[in-house]
């Protein structure tokens, strides 16, 4: 039913859709004349690729061969692993790897994922401020690394728990930064627009990846998990 909903949402959202930032004061008044040239501006200013070239197979798979945009996917590929593996597997962490009860381990997911948009919030802030996405994406990858080893080998399993807060909260900021990141730092829209595909395609396997590492016979500890996560 969650999918019915989703489609049927989707036919009306596509009227409220945005056009690129030269046509954007077409799209029922989202912008000015004014401030669609203000935009196009700063665009140009800064990466002058506003009016896309004229497309071409060869012109699109080119970037190809470019080895940062490798870089760039396979990041995608580590990140969405270890928030996958998180999302899909926290419950049955809890319940069998930290002894809460059934009951208890569903309501204690959500509370993580509240700090994770907290700080997903304060990453925005930060890098738009400041101009900066490297070093915030290797600061919530390092909180994710401290989360980790908390919520896979500590005594307690309240201090474990608190791990699990560490661990969701730095990899899943990281979703957004790595997008803004990639989008920011590819110049040309065919190319960025190859970045973005081998982007998701990757985010995609690696949330196939995800999916595998925490196994039922590595309970309660699930090591092989964590240090898969960890690496």
């Amino acid at each position: 039913m969650e999918g019915v909903v989703t489609c049927v949402t989707s036919f009306f959202a596509y009227f409220f859709l945005v056009d690129f930032p030269e046509k954007a004061d077409q799209s029922w008044k989202f912008l000015n004349k004014d401030e669609r040239d203000f935009i196009v501006r700063r665009i140009n200013k800064d990466r002058d690729d506003v009016i896309p070239e004229k497309f071409t197979i060869a012109r699109f798979l080119k970037p190809a061969l470019d080895i940062k945009l490798w870089i760039l996917a396979f990041i995608s590929f580590l990140i969405i692993t270890v928030t996958t593996s998180i999302s899909v597997f926290l419950p049955i962490i809890l319940r069998n790897g930290l002894g809460f009860s059934v009951a208890a381990s569903q309501c204690l997911i959500a509370p993580p994922y509240v700090l994770a948009a907290l700080l997903m919030a304060l990453s925005a802030y930060l890098g738009d401020r400041f101009h900066i996405r490297g070093p915030i994406l290797v600061a919530n990858a390092l909180i994710a690394l401290i989360g980790l080893p908390i919520m896979g080998f500590a005594a307690s399993s309240n201090v474990r728990y608190f791990g699990v807060f560490l661990v969701t909260a730095g990899a899943n900021a990281n979703i957004p930064t790595a997008l803004a990141y990639q989008a920011n730092n590819v110049r040309g829209q065919w190319k960025r627009a190859l970045c973005s595909a081998m982007f998701v395609a990757c985010g995609g396997i690696g949330g196939i990846s995800g999916g595998t590492i925490f196994r039922a016979q590595d309970k309660p500890k699930y090591i092989p998990g964590i240090s898969a996560a960890i690496a």
